[in-house]
């Protein structure tokens, strides 16, 4: 009999309570995870929004090329392009510093749900109580830093307003790049093929992280030795065979299982659509502009990139809750709940709980245009982002350390900063002038309370447009903030500075700040309300189903697992769970996306694939598909066989699995990972890269 997989990002609190035995599992669980010694989990790292794991005991990370596109972008040049052309350091010395990126490893957790709620008193307003939880978790994220110098603290809200945990992660930020193939085999179908199956991308990268000879974490240093892992990942170059068990460990980003249908109804009518367009414009843009050079293609290529995979994933998810009509049996499931809150008298007052949540997302629905504009504006212009955040380091700065925002104190501010300037090497004048006249020409269709006062001065003139597109020509001649000087003196700058500032960009975003302060009030006023009734409604809903809720993904480390696992997405269609080496002969036409490198075909040709073969189906499996649970985030996860050996690596989620964030379901959730011998082969055959198959200790490396 066909076992299925089971819905589910575990926590690691979690782990203990799973019978993984049942499951399948030939590892144990104080294997995977063991709080007083060494585990599975050890070898698991979070690289900057993904997922990586160790392989080696010299700091070696295995993650997603995807992951790792921005190192290689910022090392290429048209003279050397990595990007196009892939990288591989035949010596440590030649690895490459990796700016900017930032890898963790999870030490501990500890519940501080009491310390934040006890500070919440009922004569608050909802966004008082936004505030108090804020500054409880900064303080006691201060405390917790400033006990383990070097490590960081983050507050991590499990369920909405009931629950809080507070993790203790090892920094480590002398990350350099290691390997990483043409950019023909990490993206090897491109857009097109992204969030689909088959596939046969290569999608995986190395890096390396370094610290100072002591051991401890340092900043980038030539003198600084790899780092020693307490644990690293062992990987099985059997691969996998069909129905085979595989769990998955990583940090998924953000589901939303537990919210109202209020909630997917703003979603799917408002926010995802209105960020998928704005996003096919401007990668439309880039596309275009990118034409004139390749310096400027690679300036444009991360955005494009980030940009393209989000436009697709919400295209997915869009058509998914459309497909499931997921509004309307959230909708029938909560009229259930309604009738079961009626029936018992212990839940009297929460007979209208669910009618103050849907009030509340009627009124984000009144101020949709309001809010989309203000928050894409930063996202679509540098330089304006730039401005808000120096802005907002001059108001927090004045405070307590412990009275500020994460960014801005005195233990991450440097970071800040350094990352800021990082952006710098992405500006284009041309792109930033036609993303910010696209976005504020949206903003003229605001109601005179809601638009910026710079567009009143001329939005009822004979020539509005003209004159909008006169303003944004001044901003970008008369604002120094593309310089990186520019940029750190405006860092150390009180708040009197910017209301006296005489550089166009920071005086635009002074005269909106009113406005950005008006919209903080309105989430804050949100978030507060919304928190306390979802943890009302939790208590409802676990008392009706009775049984214990696993927390939406927030991006702290889970467990999953499921098998390799073949679906039918449509009627007559079936999918085999594992590709292949010929399905990148089938699909190459020589022209970008699916422009394989001649001598990868004559490799392929020549069929001397050794003990990388899958010997059924006579060729390298090249992609595996699984039944696990996950998300974003999980980009980079290692995926690990029933004796915890690592044997593929997960980068994607079929189509139909684009609806995840909100529903799971285990007939279409389909995950998608590069097989581990693929990798191993290519490595081997075509890079020659025996240096590191050696470090990871795989047979016949040397």
């Amino acid at each position: 009999m066909t076992s299925h997989a089971r819905e589910g990002m575990f926590p690691i609190s979690e782990i203990p309570n799973l019978d993984l035995k049942k499951a399948g599992f030939e590892i144990e669980k104080d294997e995977i995870y063991n709080p007083e010694n060494t585990s599975l989990l050890d070898a698991i790292v979070k690289v900057n929004g993904c997922t990586g794991s160790f392989v080696s005991s010299q700091g070696l990370i295995l993650t997603n090329h995807h992951c790792a596109y921005g190192a290689i972008r910022r090392a290429s040049t048209p003279e050397h392009d990595y990007l196009a052309d892939g990288f591989y350091a035949l010596t440590r010395d030649k690895e490459i510093p990796a700016p900017g990126f930032r890898v963790r490893i999870t030490r501990s957790y500890e519940d501080v749900s009491d310390r934040i709620l006890s500070a919440i008193k009922e004569s608050m307003s909802w966004g008082e109580r936004s505030e108090v939880i804020k500054k409880q978790i900064n303080i006691i994220e201060t405390q917790a830093e400033k006990k383990h110098p070097g490590w960081r603290a983050e507050v991590s809200e499990m369920f909405s307003g009931k629950t809080y945990l507070l993790f203790m992660y090892e920094m480590l930020n002398d990350v350099r790049l290691v390997y990483a193939p043409p950019r023909s085999v990490g993206e090897f179908g491109g857009e097109i093929d992204n969030w689909m199956w088959p596939r046969h991308t290569g999608d995986f990268s190395f890096m390396r992280v370094y610290v100072a000879p002591d051991g401890s974490p340092a900043e980038y240093d030539p003198e600084n030795v790899p780092y020693e892992p307490k644990r690293f990942a062992r990987i099985s170059s059997q691969g996998v065979q069909q129905e085979d068990l595989v769990f998955l460990l990583g940090y998924p980003g953000r589901t939303y299982r537990h919210r109202t249908s209020s909630f997917v109804a703003y979603e799917q009518e408002l926010r995802m659509p209105a960020v998928a367009e704005l996003y096919d414009w401007q990668i439309d843009l880039m596309d275009s502009l990118s034409m004139e050079s390749r310096e400027l293609a690679l300036k444009h290529a991360s955005r494009i990139k980030g940009r393209a995979n989000t436009m697709k994933n919400y295209r997915g998810k869009l058509l998914g809750l459309e497909r499931l009509d997921l509004v309307e049996k959230k909708r029938a499931e909560e009229k259930l709940l309604k009738a079961f809150i009626a029936s018992d008298p212990q839940w009297q007052e929460d007979q209208d709980l669910l009618e103050k949540i849907e009030a509340i997302y009627n009124e984000k629905q009144d101020y949709f245009q309001f809010d989309f504009i203000l928050s894409y504006l930063p996202r679509s212009s540098t330089l304006f982002s730039i401005a808000r955040t120096l802005h907002t380091a001059a108001q927090e700065r004045q405070k307590p350390d412990d009275e500020r925002k994460s960014a801005y104190t005195d233990r991450r501010y440097n970071e800040t900063i350094d990352n800021l300037v990082l952006r710098l090497k992405t500006v284009h004048l041309p792109t930033e002038k036609a993303f910010l006249k696209h976005i504020l020409t949206q903003a003229t269709d605001l109601p005179d309370s809601l638009r910026p006062k710079r567009l009143n001065t001329f939005i009822h003139s004979p020539h509005p447009k003209q004159q909008l597109h006169a303003l944004v020509d001044s901003l970008l001649e008369h604002t120094e903030l593309h310089q990186e000087s520019k940029v750190r003196e405006w860092s150390a700058l009180p708040p009197t500075a910017f209301k006296s500032s005489r550089d166009a960009m920071i005086d635009f975003y002074v005269d909106l700040y009113p406005l950005y302060e008006k919209l903080e009030k309105i989430e804050n006023a949100h978030s507060g309300a919304l928190d306390a009734y979802h943890a009302q409604l939790l208590d409802v809903q676990m008392a009706y189903q009775d049984q214990r809720f696993i927390p939406d993904a927030n991006g702290t480390l889970r467990l999953t697992y499921g098998h390799i696992r073949s679906y039918s997405p449509r009627d007559a269609v079936h999918y085999h769970p594992i590709s292949t080496l010929q399905g990148i002969m089938e699909k190459t036409t020589g022209l970008e996306p699916f422009d394989t490198p001649s001598r990868l075909l004559d490799l392929i040709d020549i069929a001397d694939y050794g003990r990388f073969e899958h010997k059924a189906l006579n060729s390298v499996p090249v992609c595996i598909l699984y039944d696990t649970d996950t998300t974003g985030g999980n980009s980079g996860s290692p995926v690990f066989n029933a004796r915890g050996e690592l044997v593929g690596l997960n980068f994607d989620r079929a189509f139909e699995a684009t609806i995840n964030d909100y529903a799971w379901s285990a007939d279409y959730s389909r995950s998608i990972g590069v097989d581990v011998r693929y990798i191993l082969w290519f490595m081997q055959s075509y890079s020659h890269a025996h240096r590191l198959l050696q470090e990871m200790e795989i047979p016949g490396g040397s």
